[in-house]
């Protein structure tokens, strides 16, 4: 595990927020945030080290762990991610809260267990669901409340929130937006496995929901033939009017000139949240005219300027989970008694709050609901075609 520094006001904050005037932008979940100037470097956390339990200033500190991967296949995302959640601290001036980012690599449910005994009082993360799974039991009998940087909603629940990015929500909004120009009927291609079994989940009861019909939906495994071979089977179907490809955009390249020759020339082309995570891809002339929904890049654009001046390189996309995550502590932190429990009632709030990913708040199950954008693809740039809501009031 590796401690979070001492952290101390900038001089110049990554997005110009004052700790006063971030708070009342995320009481009124509206609002935009300016351009700054770049702040001082963020230190990244460090490798594994132990606790020391004299840290200065903990009996005025409130203790969160970081739960992410520093070692392994996915050892970039999370030191991403804990890179990100440090810049937090740093561009709030917060000094109420001490994190400590332990590795989920080498065993999540051995990394909860000394989060536990370290005297943590909330869990942010971890990453994947089943890393999720594992930390909750030594969280729930410590009652301690977990956000994890999971989308997988199943894993949610009893004291477990889920703050990823939804397929659900993502391919819900882009189903309805193409219902209202006018598309009727629906075909999906879905990749088999579980992110393929939620996603075909979530268009039967989007298109449903929608008063639209779903005339096929084919699975295929992520190879050239087995995609070929779903292509030619959905052009046997029913005429379609938009096709919803539930992956990421690269097989979606891959799939749409296959579309085109053998099932459909004219039908719509409809992605999901993965394809914000590609916008390299974005511009490849196949996808020229699709839409897919995700939360809007604006303010993330800037936290990516930032963190490029500090650490050298660009941020994964999930990095602003992180950043997120941790101006949720900073303004809990207001109300938050030093030694006591996380008041986790607090993240139920109606109105949510206002982060780098837009508007947001966790639904009654503990699933995060996040305010869309639908966006158009071009070779020239992607453009919003119908624009998130600015808060939940609306």
């Amino acid at each position: 595990m590796a401690e979070a520094p001492a952290y101390r006001q900038p001089r110049y904050s990554m997005l110009k927020w004052s700790l006063l005037g971030f708070t009342a932008l995320l009481a009124s979940c509206a609002g935009i945030v300016p351009k700054g100037r770049p702040g001082p470097a963020a230190p990244k956390p460090t490798a594994e080290a132990p606790v020391k339990e004299d840290f200065p200033g903990d009996q005025a500190r409130h203790r969160v762990a970081l739960l992410v991967p520093l070692t392994g296949p996915n050892a970039a995302v999370g030191q991403s991610i804990a890179n990100a959640a440090t810049m937090a601290l740093i561009d709030t001036g917060n000094k109420s809260v001490r994190m400590t980012t332990y590795d989920t690599a080498v065993g999540a449910a051995a990394a909860a267990g000394r989060a536990v005994a370290d005297g943590n009082r909330l869990f942010l993360g971890p990453l994947l669901s089943e890393d999720a799974a594992a930390v909750a039991p030594a969280a729930r009998k410590a009652g301690i409340p977990v956000i994890s940087y999971s989308n997988d909603a199943t894993v949610a629940g009893n004291g477990l929130f889920v703050m990823g990015f939804s397929p659900t929500q993502s391919i819900d909004r882009v189903v309805h937006y193409a219902k209202a120009t006018g598309i009727q009927r629906f075909a999906a291609l879905v990749p088999v496995g579980v992110y393929g079994r939620n996603a075909s989940t979530a268009i039967i009861r989007s298109v449903e929901n929608a008063d639209g019909s779903l005339v096929a939906m084919k699975t295929y495994e992520r190879n050239a033939k087995s995609l070929q071979k779903a292509v030619a089977d959905l052009g046997r179907s029913q005429a379609y009017e938009g096709v919803l490809i539930a992956d990421n955009a690269r097989i979606a390249i891959g799939a749409v000139p296959l579309i085109r020759k053998i099932s459909s020339q004219q039908a719509r082309i409809l992605g999901t949240e993965l394809w914000a995570a590609e916008p390299g891809a974005l511009v490849n002339p196949s996808l020229s005219g699709a839409w897919y929904a995700s939360v809007s890049d604006t303010r993330y654009r800037q936290l990516a300027a930032s963190y490029r001046r500090q650490f050298g390189k660009a941020p994964f996309r999930l990095a602003s989970l992180g950043y997120d995550s941790m101006l949720l502590v900073v303004k809990t932190a207001r109300d938050w008694k030093v030694g006591e429990r996380f008041p986790a009632d607090r993240l139920r709030d109606e109105d949510g709050f206002v982060g780098v990913d837009g508007a947001f708040r966790f639904g009654p199950n503990g699933v995060a609901q996040r305010a869309l954008e639908v966006i158009e693809t071009s070779p020239a740039g992607s453009k919003a075609v119908s624009p998130a809501p600015t808060s939940f009031k609306q």
